[in-house]
């Protein structure tokens, strides 16, 4: 029977902390000063946090082991969906040392929600020419494929044959795929989009110059894809993908053939 976020957050901390070393990478956490068995960091402060939400059925796992750092090492949110599976709900390592782009907040500090619900557009541009793509705020570590075959050992512990998520990025879609992921709904959106940015495609003749997301050449990656969607330039919604990793299946999606991070 599969075992459900809300169960493991019944749990002892002991068990808790047993499946957080499932998650993380031993050789990330040595690297920087994060004891892989007790978690701590080098003052012996713990340095994982696991925060529960949406009455238990939701978790937050932070790791912050880097002294001074004001962003946490890696980050990873999942939930219980109403089929009993377990979806991703958003999943990021980052370099927290590296230059920050406050593309999280506004100059007052209000949330962005990532630029969902208001856009920090002068940090924008900033990541942009510093190579991040949208969403970033630091440089990542480059671990996102053993991230996530951590995450297919975390699933089976929990006699979880599949899990779910729904990216809230188009170049985090392209991830996924590169990790195995298949699609339950937006494979066409995502087809649409590859050939829109096509030579003589409708979305390469927007990039326009209007603004610095929509310059010619971002039609050439996949992180220049990337900003240009999320400066709106579809003519749909970036709503409508939804992903399904397999245990042990590939499912050989690729939906951007050729095209360079």
């Amino acid at each position: 029977m599969p075992i459900g976020l809300q169960e493991i957050n019944g749990w002892d901390r002991y068990w808790q902390r047993l499946l957080c070393r499932v998650l993380l990478p031993v050789d990330t956490l040595v690297r920087y000063g994060i004891d892989p068995v007790g978690l701590t960091d080098v003052n012996g402060v713990s340095a994982v946090r696991t925060i529960p939400g949406n009455q238990g059925r939701s978790i937050r796992l932070e790791v912050s082991g880097v002294l001074q750092a004001r962003d946490a090492l890696i980050e990873l949110e999942l939930a219980d969906t109403s089929l009993n599976q377990i979806e991703v709900v958003w999943v990021a390592s980052q370099d927290p040392l590296a230059p920050r782009f406050d593309v999280d907040v506004m100059p007052d500090g209000q949330p962005t929600m990532r630029g969902f619900l208001r856009r920090n557009l002068v940090a924008e541009r900033a990541a942009l020419a510093a190579g991040l793509a949208p969403g970033q705020t630091h440089q990542g570590l480059g671990i996102f494929r053993r991230l996530a075959g951590r995450l297919e050992t975390f699933m089976a512990c929990l006699s979880q044959r599949e899990y779910v998520a729904e990216p809230l990025f188009y170049h985090t879609a392209v991830l996924f795929e590169t990790v195995g992921f298949g699609y339950l709904r937006g494979r066409a959106l995502m087809e649409r989009i590859a050939g829109g940015f096509a030579p003589g495609g409708h979305l390469r003749a927007k990039l326009d110059g209007s603004t610095p997301f929509r310059s010619a050449q971002l039609a050439n990656t996949v992180r220049g894809r990337s900003w240009a969607i999320h400066d709106g330039i579809l003519d749909e919604p970036w709503d409508r993908v939804r992903m399904v990793k397999r245990l042990g299946i590939d499912a050989e999606a690729n939906t951007a053939p050729g095209v360079r991070w």
